[in-house]
């Protein structure tokens, strides 16, 4: 009796683990990232859902770039500001925590790329190209590479 009860606690904590999946989590995320920039309840819910997200360099990213979206959605001046320029700071975070890693250097790029020229936060759209062209197959996830290759592909044209 004593071995099915412990059996039982073991399969449903394997259940709990799997429903919990950080890549699953992570890829939610990354199809909402494009998903945000039209639907602004969905950018105030993820920017929710990241802000309890700690000591993750990824999430970091991802908060900071749900926060510069989240500026375009705004209407008042100073908040669109405020809100740019906390995002900017989250994302730069990220870089300085996890250099070597695609996705966050993804995130800065399309920022980057998307952000009005005036607020002049385009400084390393060609080094972080570069370093993406050099370590994109290193890359798992389905839907970041779907969004990598959308960016890349405005890059060739």
């Amino acid at each position: 009796m004593k071995v099915l009860l412990v059996w039982l606690l073991f399969f449903s904590n394997l259940t709990k683990v799997a429903h919990n999946d950080p890549n699953k989590e992570l890829d939610s995320i990354r199809v909402n990232y494009t998903k945000a920039v039209s639907d602004k309840k969905l950018c105030k819910t993820m920017l929710a859902q990241l802000q309890v997200k700690n000591g993750n360099s990824v999430y970091l990213a991802y908060r900071g770039a749900f926060k510069t979206i989240w500026a375009s959605h705004a209407i008042n001046p100073i908040v669109k500001l405020n809100a740019f320029n906390k995002g900017k700071k989250d994302i730069e975070n990220a870089v300085k925590e996890s250099p070597d890693n695609v996705e966050i250097r993804f995130i800065r790029l399309s920022i980057q790329q998307n952000c009005p020229s005036f607020l002049g936060y385009n400084n390393e759209i060609a080094q972080d190209l570069q370093f993406i062209h050099a370590n994109k197959n290193s890359i798992t996830s389905i839907p970041l590479k779907n969004m990598i290759a959308t960016v890349l592909k405005k890059e060739i044209r």
